[in-house]
């Protein structure tokens, strides 16, 4: 299989991203995954798009909105290349993709948010050219 960069649109593409992701998101159950990221679409537009060679080696969870105060972005909720295929320059090929995907849809900014634990990931943003623009606030309830 030759590589390819796509959104996930049958429920057989989404399961194959589900390996991927539980690095990631470890709470996540295969046999619910499916059924989770279609709701999600439902509710908010999410989708997956998944970088494959030989099998799904990337994943990025995204969804549009639109800020009042500086219009469209194009957010990136999760980004996670399997472990053996991290530092090999697959990440950095989804992410240049999915920053095109925002230009195509007319998006004025990409987003993303991080766990603070996570600086390899910060400097991988950072070297893709993000930069940190404001604190993300959460409170369990």
């Amino acid at each position: 299989m030759s590589r390819n960069i796509s959104i996930a649109l049958t429920d057989a593409q989404i399961a194959a991203c589900f390996p991927v992701m539980r690095e990631l998101r470890p709470h996540l159950e295969a046999d619910t995954f499916v059924d989770h990221v279609r709701r999600l679409g439902s509710m908010s537009g999410f989708r997956l798009a998944y970088l494959e060679d030989g099998g799904v080696l990337c994943v990025a969870g995204l969804r549009a909105g639109e800020w009042l105060v500086e219009g469209r972005y194009l957010e990136i909720e999760d980004f996670v290349a399997r472990a053996d295929a991290r530092s090999k320059g697959y990440g950095g090929e989804l992410f240049d993709w999915i920053v095109d995907l925002a230009k195509a849809q007319g998006c004025a900014h990409l987003r993303l948010v991080s766990n603070t634990a996570r600086e390899a990931a910060h400097r991988f943003y950072k070297r893709k050219g993000m930069t940190l623009s404001a604190y993300y606030f959460s409170m369990a309830l």
